[in-house]
Order: C-alpha cells, then structure tokens, then sequence
C-alpha cells in the first residue's frame, strides 16, 4: 500500500494535470485514513475552490492552517478564498501571516497589495507591491497593479512608468496598454490614449472597457463620429452596459443630437436605476432641449432627488457649529472646476477678493488635472483639500470635521459633481452657484445664488428646491486672466460682407436656432456665419438643415474649439454675434463683449435662457434683447446695415464691459459675501429659509458701493 506521502504525490500529480475528479478521491481517502493531514486538507481545500464552493474551501484550509500554523502557502491560498468570499479583512490577516512566515513570499507581498487596495488603503497597498518587486523585479502584474494604486492616488506619471514597464516585460499585456491610455487620459494627452486603446483593442478584440473608453477620449478630442462607433461596437459586446449607454448619450449631445442623447441617458437608468451621474445627464441635457418648461425641467430634478439624495437624509446628523452672527465664517467650494474651465475663470475674481478677515474659504478640490489655474485657487483658499477617489461618505466626514458653516456647489448636475455628498448635509447651510444658472432639486440644499434679470421675483420661484437668493447686480463677474488680444477693425471692413457668428458650445444649436439664423443671413445680403462645431457629420446636418432654408453651403463657416488667446482671436473675425435659445451663451456671449462683438439674443422662458438679458442688461444694452424671433431678426439686421454702430461697439464695449457690474470684482463678491452672511444669521437664528415669496435681491449699502 503506497504511503500518505506518496498518495500526496499521486493526487496532486493528478491535481495539476486537470484531473481533479481523480485528485479529489485520493485526497478524500487520505483524511479518511488520517483527519487531520495538514497537506490533503490544504490541497482539498484548494481544488474545491476551482469547483466553485469557497465557502467549503476555506473550511478545508482552515483546518490545515489549524493543524500547521507555519505553512506560509496555507495562509496564502486561504486568504485568496477569503477573497472570493468577499470578506478583506480576514483575507489581509492571512496574507500578513503569510510575509511575517516568509518574508520573501513574493505572492504573499502581491496579494496583500491587492486586498489593502479593494480596502482603499491604498499607500500601504503600493507599499506592498514595491516589496513585491523588489523581490522579483520581472513581475509584469505587479508593475501593472501598483500603476493602478498610484493612479487612483493621482500619480500619474508613477502610474504611466509603471504601465510601461509591465508592457516591457509583457508586450501582449492588454489591460497594461488600457490602463496606460487610462493615465494619458487623465493626464490630458488624448492622442497617447487612444494609441493605447487601439493596442489594447488589436490584443483583445473583445475589450469593451478599451472601446468604451477610447470613445470617451475621441469625443474629448472632438473626433465623434468615430466616437459614436466605438460607443456602439461597445454595446454589441456588453448591450446591457448603463456605462455604454451612457457615454452614448454624451457623445450625442456634443453632435447637438438631444433627442437622442436623452434615450440613451434614460436607457442606462433602465438598467441601472443606481446610476445617479446618467440621470444627472437627463436633467442638465433637458435645459438646452426646446419645448421643456421650468415645471417640466424642475419635476425631472425632483424626480433625482427623490430617488438618490432623500434616502440619505435619514443619516443627517445636528451640526454642532457655533451660533454667533457676527463671526468669522468658514465657506468650503465644492468643484472639480478649480483649473482652467470656464468655471474656473468665472470664480476667480471671488476668490481673489473674498474678505479674509469675515471669511476663512476651504477648497475641496475634484481636479484631475491641476494647472497653473489651480495654483492660483490654493493660494487664495485658508484650506485645500483634494478629494479626487474619496467616497461621498468620507468626503462629507472630511467637511463636519472642518466645521464648515456654509458649503457651496459649484457644479450642480455637471460632470463630476458630488451632490451626493451634499445630499448628507455636512454643513448647517448649503448653495448651489456658478456651474450655471439652476436648480440641484436637492432639498438638503437650502439656497441658489441668481440675479434680479435671470430670475425676475416671483418669476418661476416654484421651479428650484432652494430659495432664490437674487445678488445686487449679476450672476456673472469676468475676467479675462491675462488673455487679451486687442480689438481688431470690423471684419467686413476688409472682407466686404458682414459675418454673423456663434462660438457656443455646439449641443446649444438646434433646429429652431438655425431657422431663425437662417431668417437673419437671409435678410442680410451675402452676409455667412462662423459657427464652432467638431468635425463630423453633424456639420453635414447644419448644412442640410440651413440650405432647405435658402442658405447655400459656401455661407456657413466651421471653426474647431481653441483654448486661451486663440479662441478669443476667432471674434476677430465676427461682426455680429448671434444667440443660442432655450441656452444662451454665457461665458461666450461676455468674452464677444470683451472683443467688441455685440450679441443679440432672445429671452427666454427658462433662466439658462435668460443669461443674455442679464448680460446686455448690466451692459446697459437692453435694445440688443428681442422678446420673439421677428424681433430678434429685426435687431440683427438693422445692426448690421449700421457699420457706423458696429464700429462704435467694437471700439467701446471693452471699455463698457470693465465699467459694468460684470467685470466690478469687488462689489460682486460684497454681494456674495452679503448673501453668505444673511444665510448664516437665519440659521443662527433658527429660521433657515424665509418663504420664497419674501426674497429679493442682496442690496448693497452705499457706503459699500463708494468704497469700492
């Protein structure tokens, strides 16, 4: 009769030939004769694993552990079931038994790394790795892993070297080459990521993570069409993905397609009615959608509300801040925005000038990519705070124990916001602001910054969750940061006709839009019009559409998206600019302004709609607003046939722009500031929100004024 030690050799010879009904019998036969055999019960364990009982298996390698505590591959391979089972914390305890038995235990070292990441602890999990590779320089998957921890940390140059030198050591490594793209996409080196893509592609055709992603960064680099392809070659491989579905949407919205963006939007909610960020996309996309009113927008917020934000109000906890009116407050900003964006810029000014004797201003940061920009925003915060990979929950911890006293959104339902973090209320009173002119829906968020021109009083009040704190003059403060191109003669001095132009962001041109431009060019002998717009077959489409209006292509001018100074050069080749509906232009309309290019706009029903009223009503430009499209045709074409009004705009809005309330830094923030500290004295009153009806506008004292 063979020995145990020789039956051991049978079994396990059986065992890793793939054999494993032959193993398990043998194994099986060894503990009938002896119960306890440490080596038959660990490799039974091990087997029943790979048939799929884990729960049987850690049963099995327990008792191995149990019977000889000092085998380093027991704690090993009881810690990977431990794994399976969904239970880190004994899994870590077992790989830690592990390295304290054999130091050297490379797979040891490897896999602690990997459960102290799925823990988030993810300094100790890099510390891991590097053990690991120190030990075994060559070891792809652990160059792989600790460039995925140091990504999740924000390293992201540590996180490429290490997704290259896995490649190096493993050229077929197609999650490497994802990941990499990954990192050049954060990164913003968007050519870089897609080469990445494609490798990773060409190895695993069926990579729907590779193709999903390669769309995200085609899309940022404006190529949609393809774009659009890799979104739907995605949805052949996984056609129950909400991610893919999803990114769809976001693709389509960019080529203006809204109607379609928005099925795509509510299609991931349908398979994923967690998916807080696709309904946040339905209910900012319906803004720029004609035909939705402010009840029929605000009741999509609600809806978002209800579903995400109110089941975690039963968790809110009384805030312990101190009630006095009169003190120092602390004021934390929410955004992922504190680099060059347009929000960015817009808060600048704020941030320069806030009162830092009245306020202490904390900054808790969601930028990827930090810049020049976010250099400026954290030497104007007290505190900086980068909160990029920290859960809602940690992030809302993170404000309580700062004592924030008032807490600021600056996103709303954009990319990247944190509501649900707000959503907890960490601080006794919340804003929402800046991302645009909005509604959250969220009722944990007590007040929205506005102006008396984007929301009339009494105007669609029932139409926001919070309370409509209106400033003294405008929602908006500008400032150009240094990019100032001069003021060019008018256009069609030299070029003999007069160029129309709109350089908003592309999802804000619709049908409606183009027929009344169409009306305008019209009426405007051999009068074209710039309008910004990636490449693709959505330009094809506005060609279309313009030409069935007697617009012949040769008058319709595309631009691509520029960033700084060559951006606000496109002006220069513009007469009259011409405004979007139901979404004005914002920032745009004001860096037309600073070029001297004067906007005519429509007002519009819903406040998005309304920024060019706000605007051309600060500038003391109220004949530029058209309250119907014969109006608005009207206006455009009577400013064009007067060059001798073109020119005197081009020579004098600068000058008006820096005169105006909008570009008055100082006296917006006061208004802020005012804001801030009404909000406070009712919540250390006890009285929170006044009734919405009672609100209006911050006045400032003159005394204020003249001081400024």
């Amino acid at each position: 009769m063979a020995t145990i030690s020789e039956a051991l050799a049978i079994a396990l010879g059986h065992h890793q030939a793939g054999r494993l009904d032959a193993a398990q019998q043998i194994y099986q036969r060894i503990l009938q004769v002896e119960p306890e055999q440490p080596d038959a019960l660990h490799f039974l364990g091990v087997l029943t694993a790979q048939l799929g009982r884990p729960a049987a298996a850690a049963a099995y390698i327990a008792r191995a552990t149990a019977v000889n505590p000092d085998m380093a591959p027991y704690h090993l391979n009881l810690g990977l079931v431990y794994q399976e089972l969904q239970k880190p914390d004994e899994a870590i305890a077992c790989y830690r038994r592990a390295v304290e038995l054999r130091p050297e235990f490379v797979e040891a070292h490897y896999n602690l790394g990997g459960a102290l990441a799925w823990q988030g602890q993810l300094a100790e999990a890099a510390a891991c790795y590097r053990r690991a590779l120190e030990l075994k320089p060559d070891f792809a998957e652990a160059h792989y892993n600790l460039g995925k921890v140091l990504q999740d940390q924000g390293q992201l140059d540590e996180a490429a070297a290490c997704y290259r030198r896995a490649i190096q050591r493993k050229p077929d490594y197609a999650e490497a080459h994802y990941n990499l793209g990954t990192a050049f996409k954060d990164q913003g080196k968007l050519d870089e990521a897609v080469a990445c893509y494609r490798r990773a592609v060409q190895l695993k055709p069926d990579y729907a993570a590779a193709h999903g992603n390669m769309a995200a960064a085609l899309q940022d680099l404006g190529q949609l069409d393809e774009a659009v392809a890799c979104c739907r070659r995605t949805l052949e491989l996984q056609p129950d993905s909400a991610e893919a579905h999803n990114n769809l949407g976001n693709v389509f919205k960019d080529q203006g397609k809204l109607d379609e963006a928005v099925a795509c939007y509510r299609r991931a909610v349908e398979l994923n009615p967690d998916y807080a960020a696709a309904q946040s996309n339905i209910v900012y996309a319906l803004y720029f959608r004609p035909g939705y009113d402010a009840p029929a927008i605000y009741e999509e917020h609600r809806h978002w509300n209800q579903r995400f934000a109110e089941p975690l109000a039963k968790i809110i906890e009384p805030h312990a801040n101190e009630r006095s009116t009169k003190r120092r407050l602390r004021i934390g900003y929410v955004s992922p925005d504190f680099r060059e964006h347009v929000v960015g810029r817009n808060l600048l000014p704020l941030f320069r000038e806030h009162d830092r004797e009245q306020f202490e201003i904390l900054c808790y940061a969601q930028v990827l990519r930090p810049d020049a920009v976010t250099s400026r925003f954290q030497g104007y915060a007290g505190v900086w705070r980068n909160v990029v990979g920290l859960a809602d929950e940690a992030m809302a911890q993170r404000i309580r124990e700062d004592r924030v006293d008032i807490l600021v959104d600056l996103t709303l339902h954009m990319a990247q916001n944190r509501l649900l973090v707000f959503a907890r209320k960490p601080a006794p009173v919340q804003v929402t602001f800046a991302g645009y002119p909005g509604t959250t829906g969220l009722s944990a968020i007590d007040y929205r910054l506005t102006d008396p021109h984007l929301d009339p009083p009494d105007v669609n009040d029932q139409c926001y969750a919070e309370e409509s704190i209106r400033l003294a003059d405008t929602f908006w403060c500008y400032d150009p940061q240094g990019s100032e191109p001069p003021v060019n003669p008018l256009p069609t001095l030299e070029q003999g006709r007069i160029t129309f132009g709109c350089l908003n962001n592309f999802c804000k041109i619709n049908a409606a839009v183009l027929k009344l431009w169409a009306q305008v060019l019209k009426a405007v002998a051999r009068s074209q019009i710039m309008i910004l717009a990636a490449e693709g077959s959505h330009r094809q489409h506005t060609l279309d559409l313009l030409e069935q209006e007697g617009i012949a292509p040769d008058r319709v001018i595309f631009v691509v998206r520029q960033s700084g100074r060559k951006y606000l050069e496109l002006y220069h080749r513009i007469d009259v600019g011409l405004d979007t509906f139901p979404y004005n232009g914002h920032t745009t309309s004001l860096d037309s302004f600073w070029m001297g290019v004067p906007v005519v706009t429509l007002a519009g029903a819903t406040v998005v709609g309304r920024a060019g009223v706000s605007q051309l009503r600060n500038l003391g430009l109220k004949e530029l607003i058209a309250d119907g499209p014969e109006q608005f045709v009207r206006i455009a074409v009577e400013l064009a046939g007067d060059l001798s009004r073109l020119g005197t705009f081009r020579a004098t809005l600068r000058e008006l722009m820096r005169r105006s309330p909008l570009m008055d830094a100082p006296r917006f923030t006061r208004s802020v500031e005012a804001a801030y500290r009404m909000m406070w004295q009712r919540w250390c009153l006890g009285a929170d929100r006044r009734p919405k009806a009672e609100t209006g506008p911050i006045r400032l004292r003159e005394t204020d004024r003249e001081a400024q």
